[in-house]
C-alpha cells in the first residue's frame, strides 16, 4: 500500500477514534449522573432522610465543571487554551452537556479530516491544506455551536411571553414572585422551564433573587429576558403593581416578535437572492465539469489552481458576511 494512503488511513482512524471517545465521554458522564442520583434516592428510601443527608454531600448551587473522556486533553486545555471562561459560557448557552475538552477534540477532528481530504482528494499544496484545516477546525464547530445557541434562544423567546403570563396569574392569585418563578420552572417546557428551574433552585439555596436573575440573564444573553430582570429590579426598588408591569412587558415582547417576523418576511427576497449568488459559482462549476471534465479539472491539476480556489473562497466568505449584515435587522 502507498505510504500516503497509510498516512491518510491513520489520520482518519485517529480522528474517528478521538470523536468516538469524546461522544462516549459525554454519554458516560450523563449516565454516571443518572446512576448517582438513582443511588442517592435508593439510600434515602432505605435509610430515611436523615441517613441520606449524612451519607450524601451537601448540595451546591455552583455546577461542577465537566470533563471529556481523555484526561490529557483536559489538562492541556486547562493549561494552554486562552479565554476558557468565555468558551465555557458559550457552550453552556447551548443547553447541552458539551465540555470544553470535547469541543477541542471535535475541532481537531474537523481539522485533521479537512487537511487529509484536501491533500489527497484535491491535491492542494500542504500549506494550503493546513490553512484550510485550521479554518475548518475553528469555523465549523463555532458555526455549529452558534446555530445551536440561536435555535435554543429562538425557542426561549417564543415561549417567554407565556411564562410571563403564568407569573402574572400567580401574582394575581396571591403567590409571591419566587413561588411564581418556581411554578414556571415546573409547568413550562424546555428551555424556559429549565432556566426558571435553575433560578428557583438558586433562590432556594439562599442566593438573592436579583443575583439569580442576572446570572441567568448572562447565561441566556437575550434582550427579552434582560427586560424582565430590569422590570423586577425596578419594581423591587420603587414599588408598584408588578402584575400590571409584567403584563405590559408580555404584550411588548409579543409585538416585538411580530415585528421581527414581519421584517423576516419583507427581507425574504433579499435572502433568497443572496442564497442564489452564493450557490451559483458551485452550480456553474458542476455543470462545466459534467460537460467538459478535463477542462474543469484544470482548476485542480494546474499548480496555480489551488491558490485561485483559496482566494475565491476567502472573497466569497467576505461577501457572505457583508450580505448577512445587510439583510439582518436588530429591533
Amino acid at each position: 500500500m502507498d505510504r500516503d494512503l497509510l498516512i491518510l488511513f491513520a489520520g482518519v482512524t485517529l480522528s474517528l477514534a478521538c470523536l468516538g471517545l469524546a461522544l462516549n465521554g459525554a454519554l458516560a458522564s450523563r449516565h454516571k449522573n443518572i446512576r448517582s442520583r438513582a443511588e442517592a434516592l435508593g439510600k434515602r428510601a432505605l435509610h430515611g432522610d436523615v441517613g441520606a443527608q449524612e451519607e450524601t454531600p451537601s448540595a451546591s448551587v455552583k455546577r461542577s465543571e465537566g470533563k471529556s473522556a481523555i484526561p490529557t486533553v483536559d489538562r492541556l486545555v486547562k493549561k494552554y487554551l486562552p479565554q476558557q471562561s468565555q468558551m465555557r459560557a458559550r457552550l453552556a448557552q447551548t443547553g447541552r452537556n458539551i465540555t470544553l475538552g470535547t469541543y477541542v477534540i471535535i475541532s481537531l477532528v474537523f481539522a485533521v479530516i479537512t487537511i487529509f481530504a484536501t491533500w489527497k482528494a484535491f491535491g492542494f499544496p500542504l500549506p494550503l491544506c493546513i490553512a484550510l484545516g485550521l479554518v475548518a477546525g475553528i469555523g465549523l464547530p463555532h458555526f455549529m455551536i452558534g446555530k445551536m445557541i440561536r435555535g435554543r434562544l429562538n425557542k426561549f423567546t417564543g415561549q417567554f411571553p407565556e411564562a410571563i403570563d403564568l407569573i402574572v396569574r400567580g401574582l394575581k392569585s396571591g403567590l409571591p414572585v419566587t413561588e411564581s418563578i418556581a411554578a414556571v420552572g415546573s409547568e413550562m417546557p424546555n428551555p424556559v422551564g429549565v432556566e426558571f428551574n435553575r433560578i428557583s433552585e438558586a433562590i432556594r439555596f439562599g442566593q438573592p433573587i436579583d443575583d439569580a436573575l442576572w446570572e441567568a440573564a448572562t447565561r441566556l444573553d437575550t434582550q427579552d429576558f434582560k427586560f424582565f430582570v430590569i422590570s423586577l429590579s425596578v419594581q423591587r426598588e420603587t414599588g408598584g403593581n408588578l402584575g400590571e408591569t409584567l403584563s405590559n412587558l408580555s404584550d411588548i415582547l409579543r409585538r416585538r416578535r411580530q415585528m421581527k417576523l414581519k421584517i423576516k418576511a419583507f427581507s425574504a427576497e433579499a435572502r433568497i437572492s443572496a442564497l442564489i449568488l452564493i450557490l451559483l459559482p458551485f452550480f456553474l462549476y458542476s455543470v462545466i465539469f459534467l460537460i467538459n471534465s478535463p477542462y474543469a479539472s484544470m482548476l485542480f491539476t494546474d499548480p496555480r489552481g489551488p491558490y485561485l480556489v483559496g482566494a475565491a473562497l476567502i472573497w466569497m466568505g467576505l461577501g457572505i458576511g457583508i450580505i448577512r449584515k445587510m439583510i439582518n435587522f436588530e429591533i
